[in-house]
Protein backbone atom coordinates (compact mmCIF):
# COMPACT_ATOMS: atom_id res chain seq x y z
CA UNK A 1 0.00 0.00 0.00
CA UNK A 2 2.87 2.31 0.28
CA UNK A 3 3.65 2.48 -3.40
CA UNK A 4 -0.20 3.78 -3.73
CA UNK A 5 0.73 6.28 -1.01
CA UNK A 6 3.93 7.23 -2.94
CA UNK A 7 2.26 7.59 -6.59
CA UNK A 8 -0.60 9.53 -4.85
CA UNK A 9 1.86 12.23 -3.37
CA UNK A 10 4.05 12.22 -6.82
CA UNK A 11 0.46 13.15 -8.47
CA UNK A 12 -0.54 15.59 -5.82
CA UNK A 13 2.79 17.57 -6.31
CA UNK A 14 1.76 17.87 -10.17
CA UNK A 15 -1.60 19.56 -9.61
CA UNK A 16 -1.91 22.98 -10.21
CA UNK A 17 -4.33 24.72 -8.20
CA UNK A 18 -4.75 28.09 -10.33
CA UNK A 19 -7.90 26.90 -12.12
CA UNK A 20 -10.23 25.01 -10.77
CA UNK A 21 -13.72 23.62 -12.56
CA UNK A 22 -16.99 25.09 -11.69
CA UNK A 23 -18.46 21.63 -10.45
CA UNK A 24 -15.83 22.12 -7.35
CA UNK A 25 -18.64 24.75 -5.82
CA UNK A 26 -21.00 22.31 -6.68
CA UNK A 27 -20.16 19.20 -5.02
CA UNK A 28 -21.39 18.82 -1.27
CA UNK A 29 -18.14 17.27 -0.35
CA UNK A 30 -19.66 16.63 3.15
CA UNK A 31 -21.45 13.40 1.42
CA UNK A 32 -20.19 9.94 2.89
CA UNK A 33 -20.33 8.66 -0.92
CA UNK A 34 -19.90 10.79 -4.08
CA UNK A 35 -19.36 9.85 -7.46
CA UNK A 36 -18.32 11.77 -10.51
CA UNK A 37 -19.00 10.41 -14.28
CA UNK A 38 -17.61 12.21 -17.42
CA UNK A 39 -16.42 11.45 -20.42
CA UNK A 40 -13.08 10.62 -20.96
CA UNK A 41 -10.75 13.30 -21.15
CA UNK A 42 -12.54 16.43 -19.52
CA UNK A 43 -10.98 16.29 -16.11
CA UNK A 44 -12.28 14.16 -13.50
CA UNK A 45 -8.89 13.22 -12.27
CA UNK A 46 -7.83 16.57 -11.90
CA UNK A 47 -10.67 17.79 -10.06
CA UNK A 48 -10.13 14.98 -7.29
CA UNK A 49 -6.34 15.55 -6.92
CA UNK A 50 -7.44 19.22 -6.37
CA UNK A 51 -9.97 18.06 -4.01
CA UNK A 52 -7.65 16.62 -1.81
CA UNK A 53 -5.04 18.68 -2.17
CA UNK A 54 -6.96 21.67 -1.23
CA UNK A 55 -8.55 19.78 1.82
CA UNK A 56 -5.18 18.66 2.88
CA UNK A 57 -2.97 21.56 2.26
CA UNK A 58 -0.78 18.81 0.33
CA UNK A 59 0.37 15.20 1.07
CA UNK A 60 -1.43 13.87 3.88
CA UNK A 61 -2.14 10.31 4.44
CA UNK A 62 -5.66 10.81 5.82
CA UNK A 63 -6.57 11.24 2.03
CA UNK A 64 -5.63 8.72 -0.80
CA UNK A 65 -5.96 9.07 -4.42
CA UNK A 66 -5.90 5.54 -6.54
CA UNK A 67 -6.57 4.55 -10.16
CA UNK A 68 -8.45 1.41 -9.92
CA UNK A 69 -6.49 0.22 -13.41
CA UNK A 70 -3.44 -0.30 -10.73
CA UNK A 71 -1.52 -3.29 -11.01
CA UNK A 72 -2.04 -3.41 -7.10
CA UNK A 73 -5.47 -4.71 -7.43
CA UNK A 74 -4.43 -7.85 -9.29
CA UNK A 75 -3.32 -9.14 -5.85
CA UNK A 76 -5.38 -7.18 -3.41
CA UNK A 77 -9.45 -6.31 -3.24
CA UNK A 78 -11.00 -2.85 -2.92
CA UNK A 79 -12.13 -4.12 0.81
CA UNK A 80 -8.47 -5.01 1.64
CA UNK A 81 -7.85 -1.39 0.86
CA UNK A 82 -10.66 0.27 2.59
CA UNK A 83 -9.68 -2.21 5.74
CA UNK A 84 -5.91 -1.20 5.78
CA UNK A 85 -6.81 2.42 5.09
CA UNK A 86 -9.11 2.68 8.07
CA UNK A 87 -6.57 0.99 10.43
CA UNK A 88 -3.94 3.65 9.76
CA UNK A 89 -6.14 6.74 10.18
CA UNK A 90 -7.14 7.12 6.41
CA UNK A 91 -10.68 9.28 6.31
CA UNK A 92 -10.98 10.17 2.32
CA UNK A 93 -10.74 7.84 -0.13
CA UNK A 94 -11.40 8.65 -3.71
CA UNK A 95 -11.18 5.74 -6.15
CA UNK A 96 -10.38 6.69 -9.89
CA UNK A 97 -12.17 4.86 -13.03
CA UNK A 98 -14.26 2.19 -10.76
CA UNK A 99 -15.59 0.76 -14.23
CA UNK A 100 -11.98 -1.06 -14.50
CA UNK A 101 -12.67 -2.41 -11.32
CA UNK A 102 -15.07 -5.86 -11.62
CA UNK A 103 -17.75 -6.02 -8.84
CA UNK A 104 -16.88 -2.57 -8.06
CA UNK A 105 -20.38 -1.26 -7.05
CA UNK A 106 -20.70 -4.20 -4.41
CA UNK A 107 -17.53 -3.82 -2.75
CA UNK A 108 -17.99 0.14 -2.40
CA UNK A 109 -21.35 -0.59 -1.19
CA UNK A 110 -19.35 -2.96 1.40
CA UNK A 111 -17.16 -0.38 2.36
CA UNK A 112 -19.85 2.36 2.78
CA UNK A 113 -21.97 -0.30 5.38
CA UNK A 114 -18.81 -1.53 7.16
CA UNK A 115 -16.17 1.73 7.30
CA UNK A 116 -18.93 4.58 8.41
CA UNK A 117 -15.32 6.42 9.16
CA UNK A 118 -14.36 6.32 5.55
CA UNK A 119 -15.76 8.82 2.94
CA UNK A 120 -14.97 7.20 -0.93
CA UNK A 121 -15.66 9.53 -3.80
CA UNK A 122 -15.52 7.79 -7.12
CA UNK A 123 -15.25 8.71 -10.82
CA UNK A 124 -16.28 6.77 -13.76
CA UNK A 125 -17.11 6.55 -17.08
CA UNK A 126 -20.09 8.65 -18.64
CA UNK A 127 -21.35 4.49 -19.31
CA UNK A 128 -21.24 3.50 -16.03
CA UNK A 129 -24.83 2.95 -14.69
CA UNK A 130 -24.55 3.43 -11.71
CA UNK A 131 -28.45 3.28 -10.68
CA UNK A 132 -28.33 0.01 -12.34
CA UNK A 133 -25.74 -1.61 -10.88
CA UNK A 134 -26.02 -4.92 -8.88
CA UNK A 135 -25.55 -3.03 -5.82
CA UNK A 136 -27.95 -0.82 -4.73
CA UNK A 137 -25.99 2.34 -4.89
CA UNK A 138 -28.76 5.00 -5.90
CA UNK A 139 -30.16 5.36 -2.29
CA UNK A 140 -26.39 5.99 -1.09
CA UNK A 141 -24.61 8.12 -3.56
CA UNK A 142 -24.45 11.62 -4.77
CA UNK A 143 -23.77 11.80 -8.33
CA UNK A 144 -22.43 14.39 -10.46
CA UNK A 145 -21.31 14.92 -14.08
CA UNK A 146 -18.74 16.55 -15.28
CA UNK A 147 -18.12 18.56 -18.95
CA UNK A 148 -15.71 19.37 -21.00
CA UNK A 149 -14.53 22.93 -20.24
CA UNK A 150 -17.40 25.60 -21.22
CA UNK A 151 -16.12 28.83 -23.05
CA UNK A 152 -16.29 30.50 -19.72
CA UNK A 153 -13.87 28.46 -18.30
CA UNK A 154 -11.68 28.26 -21.55
CA UNK A 155 -10.75 31.75 -20.80
CA UNK A 156 -10.39 31.24 -17.26
CA UNK A 157 -7.91 28.07 -17.86
CA UNK A 158 -6.28 29.81 -20.72
CA UNK A 159 -6.02 33.30 -19.42
CA UNK A 160 -6.65 33.38 -15.95
CA UNK A 161 -9.60 35.77 -16.31
CA UNK A 162 -12.45 34.33 -14.09
CA UNK A 163 -16.05 35.39 -14.77
CA UNK A 164 -19.15 34.29 -13.01
CA UNK A 165 -21.79 31.78 -14.33
CA UNK A 166 -24.52 34.15 -15.92
CA UNK A 167 -28.15 32.18 -15.78
CA UNK A 168 -30.02 31.84 -19.24
CA UNK A 169 -33.14 34.04 -18.36
CA UNK A 170 -30.67 36.82 -17.24
CA UNK A 171 -29.00 36.36 -20.89
CA UNK A 172 -31.88 37.13 -22.49
CA UNK A 173 -32.79 40.02 -20.40
CA UNK A 174 -29.67 41.36 -19.45
CA UNK A 175 -27.34 40.69 -22.49
CA UNK A 176 -26.02 43.91 -23.65
CA UNK A 177 -24.80 44.81 -20.27
CA UNK A 178 -23.37 41.41 -19.87
CA UNK A 179 -21.25 41.91 -23.22
CA UNK A 180 -20.63 44.49 -22.26
CA UNK A 181 -18.98 43.98 -18.70
CA UNK A 182 -17.03 40.97 -19.76
CA UNK A 183 -15.52 43.10 -22.75
CA UNK A 184 -14.22 45.49 -21.01
CA UNK A 185 -11.96 42.50 -19.48
CA UNK A 186 -11.58 40.62 -22.27
CA UNK A 187 -12.13 40.24 -25.69
CA UNK A 188 -14.41 37.48 -25.95
CA UNK A 189 -14.44 37.09 -29.80
CA UNK A 190 -10.23 37.05 -29.60
CA UNK A 191 -10.12 33.34 -28.07
CA UNK A 192 -13.50 32.31 -29.67
CA UNK A 193 -11.73 29.88 -32.88
CA UNK A 194 -9.41 28.36 -30.48
CA UNK A 195 -11.82 27.23 -28.17
CA UNK A 196 -14.25 25.78 -30.99
CA UNK A 197 -10.97 24.13 -32.61
CA UNK A 198 -9.65 23.10 -29.52
CA UNK A 199 -10.75 24.17 -26.30
CA UNK A 200 -13.41 21.64 -25.03
CA UNK A 201 -11.36 19.18 -23.52
CA UNK A 202 -8.11 20.49 -21.07
CA UNK A 203 -5.68 18.73 -21.81
CA UNK A 204 -5.46 20.91 -24.75
CA UNK A 205 -2.26 22.55 -23.71
CA UNK A 206 -0.43 19.09 -22.82
CA UNK A 207 -0.88 17.94 -26.24
CA UNK A 208 -0.67 21.39 -27.98
CA UNK A 209 0.03 20.38 -31.72
CA UNK A 210 -1.34 17.24 -31.33
CA UNK A 211 -4.34 17.37 -29.96
CA UNK A 212 -6.62 16.32 -32.87
CA UNK A 213 -4.78 13.33 -32.92
CA UNK A 214 -5.14 12.69 -29.38
CA UNK A 215 -8.62 13.17 -29.21
CA UNK A 216 -9.13 10.86 -31.73
CA UNK A 217 -7.40 8.11 -29.58
CA UNK A 218 -9.70 9.46 -27.09
CA UNK A 219 -12.87 8.41 -29.44
CA UNK A 220 -10.61 4.79 -30.49
CA UNK A 221 -10.60 4.46 -26.59
CA UNK A 222 -14.01 4.75 -26.05
CA UNK A 223 -15.31 2.87 -28.87
CA UNK A 224 -12.47 0.10 -28.98
CA UNK A 225 -12.80 -0.53 -24.84
CA UNK A 226 -15.46 0.88 -23.26
CA UNK A 227 -18.20 0.03 -25.64
CA UNK A 228 -17.35 -3.23 -24.96
CA UNK A 229 -16.61 -3.47 -21.31
CA UNK A 230 -19.57 -1.53 -20.25
CA UNK A 231 -22.15 -2.09 -22.86
CA UNK A 232 -20.81 -5.68 -23.84
CA UNK A 233 -20.74 -4.50 -27.76
CA UNK A 234 -18.96 -7.33 -29.67
CA UNK A 235 -15.52 -6.02 -30.86
CA UNK A 236 -15.96 -7.34 -34.30
CA UNK A 237 -18.96 -4.82 -34.28
CA UNK A 238 -16.50 -1.83 -33.49
CA UNK A 239 -15.79 -0.84 -36.88
CA UNK A 240 -19.34 -0.33 -37.75
CA UNK A 241 -20.03 1.94 -35.08
CA UNK A 242 -16.56 3.92 -36.10
CA UNK A 243 -17.83 4.03 -39.88
CA UNK A 244 -21.64 5.34 -38.13
CA UNK A 245 -19.71 8.06 -36.13
CA UNK A 246 -17.57 9.30 -39.48
CA UNK A 247 -20.94 9.44 -41.29
CA UNK A 248 -22.16 11.56 -38.74
CA UNK A 249 -19.00 13.74 -38.44
CA UNK A 250 -19.38 14.25 -41.93
CA UNK A 251 -22.81 15.38 -42.41
CA UNK A 252 -23.91 17.01 -38.80
CA UNK A 253 -26.54 17.98 -38.14
CA UNK A 254 -27.08 14.93 -39.44
CA UNK A 255 -30.82 13.87 -40.30
CA UNK A 256 -31.00 10.42 -40.22
CA UNK A 257 -32.36 8.18 -42.60
CA UNK A 258 -32.72 4.79 -40.94
CA UNK A 259 -32.90 2.27 -43.93
CA UNK A 260 -30.41 4.08 -45.92
CA UNK A 261 -27.99 4.43 -43.19
CA UNK A 262 -28.97 0.73 -42.24
CA UNK A 263 -28.21 -0.54 -45.45
CA UNK A 264 -25.34 1.74 -45.79
CA UNK A 265 -23.29 0.05 -42.61
CA UNK A 266 -24.84 -3.23 -43.19
CA UNK A 267 -26.39 -3.26 -39.88
CA UNK A 268 -30.00 -3.84 -39.24
CA UNK A 269 -32.25 -0.94 -37.53
CA UNK A 270 -32.28 -1.63 -34.35
CA UNK A 271 -28.60 -2.49 -34.27
CA UNK A 272 -27.87 0.97 -35.70
CA UNK A 273 -30.46 2.95 -33.31
CA UNK A 274 -28.93 0.88 -30.30
CA UNK A 275 -25.60 2.15 -31.31
CA UNK A 276 -26.41 5.91 -31.73
CA UNK A 277 -27.91 5.51 -28.54
CA UNK A 278 -24.66 4.45 -26.96
CA UNK A 279 -22.45 7.23 -29.13
CA UNK A 280 -25.00 9.48 -27.38
CA UNK A 281 -24.23 7.91 -23.68
CA UNK A 282 -20.84 7.63 -24.35
CA UNK A 283 -20.53 11.89 -24.86
CA UNK A 284 -19.80 11.53 -28.32
CA UNK A 285 -23.20 12.65 -30.20
CA UNK A 286 -26.24 14.56 -29.27
CA UNK A 287 -29.98 13.08 -30.22
CA UNK A 288 -32.31 16.04 -30.73
CA UNK A 289 -35.79 15.08 -30.31
CA UNK A 290 -39.25 16.91 -30.61
CA UNK A 291 -40.47 15.63 -27.16
CA UNK A 292 -37.66 14.65 -24.41
CA UNK A 293 -40.65 11.91 -22.52
CA UNK A 294 -40.79 8.74 -23.03
CA UNK A 295 -37.81 8.29 -25.23
CA UNK A 296 -36.46 4.97 -26.05
CA UNK A 297 -33.45 3.45 -27.38
CA UNK A 298 -35.35 2.78 -30.29
CA UNK A 299 -36.39 5.41 -31.38
CA UNK A 300 -35.10 7.65 -33.89
CA UNK A 301 -33.77 11.62 -33.27
CA UNK A 302 -34.79 13.95 -35.58
CA UNK A 303 -31.78 15.37 -35.66
CA UNK A 304 -28.04 14.51 -34.71
CA UNK A 305 -25.10 16.42 -33.66
CA UNK A 306 -21.36 15.56 -32.31
CA UNK A 307 -20.97 16.40 -28.71
CA UNK A 308 -19.47 19.38 -29.06
CA UNK A 309 -17.16 21.39 -31.81
CA UNK A 310 -13.40 19.95 -31.47
CA UNK A 311 -15.28 16.15 -32.31
CA UNK A 312 -15.67 18.21 -36.14
CA UNK A 313 -12.35 19.48 -36.37
CA UNK A 314 -10.72 15.99 -35.01
CA UNK A 315 -13.36 13.48 -36.75
CA UNK A 316 -14.59 14.92 -39.87
CA UNK A 317 -13.76 15.73 -43.15
CA UNK A 318 -14.79 19.05 -43.70
CA UNK A 319 -15.90 21.83 -41.60
CA UNK A 320 -19.39 23.68 -41.95
CA UNK A 321 -19.66 27.39 -39.81
CA UNK A 322 -23.09 26.63 -39.77
CA UNK A 323 -22.64 23.19 -38.14
CA UNK A 324 -20.58 24.64 -35.46
CA UNK A 325 -21.89 27.33 -34.24
CA UNK A 326 -24.99 25.23 -33.84
CA UNK A 327 -23.27 22.67 -31.87
CA UNK A 328 -21.54 24.97 -29.78
CA UNK A 329 -25.12 26.14 -28.64
CA UNK A 330 -26.35 22.66 -28.41
CA UNK A 331 -23.54 21.64 -26.21
CA UNK A 332 -23.30 24.46 -23.61
CA UNK A 333 -26.57 25.12 -22.84
CA UNK A 334 -27.75 21.48 -23.03
CA UNK A 335 -25.53 20.65 -19.95
CA UNK A 336 -28.00 23.02 -17.92
CA UNK A 337 -30.98 23.23 -19.52
CA UNK A 338 -33.48 21.07 -22.14
CA UNK A 339 -33.34 21.43 -25.96
CA UNK A 340 -36.00 20.46 -28.14
CA UNK A 341 -36.74 20.97 -32.08
CA UNK A 342 -38.98 23.00 -32.78
CA UNK A 343 -41.27 22.88 -35.97
CA UNK A 344 -39.39 25.45 -37.87
CA UNK A 345 -36.43 26.89 -35.78
CA UNK A 346 -33.16 25.68 -34.68
CA UNK A 347 -33.77 24.85 -30.99
CA UNK A 348 -36.16 25.37 -28.20
CA UNK A 349 -35.14 25.49 -24.95
CA UNK A 350 -37.14 24.36 -21.61
CA UNK A 351 -39.86 24.49 -24.04
CA UNK A 352 -40.16 27.93 -23.93
CA UNK A 353 -37.76 29.66 -25.90
CA UNK A 354 -37.35 29.53 -29.59
CA UNK A 355 -33.74 30.16 -30.76
CA UNK A 356 -32.53 30.33 -34.07
CA UNK A 357 -28.33 30.13 -34.50
CA UNK A 358 -26.30 31.97 -37.53
CA UNK A 359 -24.19 34.64 -38.02
CA UNK A 360 -24.70 38.32 -38.12
CA UNK A 361 -26.13 38.90 -40.88
CA UNK A 362 -28.99 36.29 -39.97
CA UNK A 363 -31.78 38.70 -40.14
CA UNK A 364 -34.70 38.81 -37.46
CA UNK A 365 -37.62 36.20 -37.29
CA UNK A 366 -40.58 37.75 -34.93
CA UNK A 367 -41.51 34.55 -34.23
CA UNK A 368 -38.19 33.61 -32.84
CA UNK A 369 -37.30 34.49 -29.19
CA UNK A 370 -33.96 34.89 -30.08
CA UNK A 371 -30.70 34.79 -32.46
CA UNK A 372 -27.65 34.21 -31.23
CA UNK A 373 -25.56 35.11 -33.53
CA UNK A 374 -21.96 34.62 -34.16
CA UNK A 375 -18.88 37.36 -34.97
CA UNK A 376 -20.94 39.65 -32.75
CA UNK A 377 -19.63 41.47 -29.63
CA UNK A 378 -22.76 43.15 -28.46
CA UNK A 379 -25.94 42.49 -29.06
CA UNK A 380 -29.17 44.20 -29.44
CA UNK A 381 -32.55 43.33 -28.60
CA UNK A 382 -33.38 39.55 -29.40
CA UNK A 383 -29.59 39.66 -31.14
CA UNK A 384 -27.88 37.92 -28.46
CA UNK A 385 -24.04 37.07 -28.63
CA UNK A 386 -23.43 33.15 -29.51
CA UNK A 387 -20.24 33.11 -27.56
CA UNK A 388 -22.33 34.88 -24.43
CA UNK A 389 -24.21 31.23 -24.55
CA UNK A 390 -21.16 29.87 -23.27
CA UNK A 391 -21.30 31.54 -19.83
CA UNK A 392 -24.11 28.87 -18.62
CA UNK A 393 -21.75 27.24 -16.24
Amino acid sequence: MEKLYELYFKLLKTVDMRFQRSLMDQVNWEKRLIGITGGRGVGKTTLLLQFLKKKYKGANKEGLYVSLDHIWFSRNTLLDLADEFSKTGGKVLVLDEVHKYPNWSREIKNIYDFYPELQIIFTGSSLLEILNAAADLSRRAVLYSLKGLSYREFIDFDQGIGFPVLEFHDILQQHVEMAYEISSKVKPLQFWKPYLEHGYYPFYKEAGELYHQQLQSVVNLILEVELPMLRKVDIAYVPKIKQLLAIIADSVPFIPNVSKLSEKIGINRTTMLTYLHFLQESGLIFGLYQRNEGISILQKPEKIYLNNPNLAFALGNKVDVGNIRETFFLNQVSNIHELNLPSRFDFQVDRKWIVEVGGKNKKMNQECDVIAMDDLEIGIDKKIPLWLFGFLY
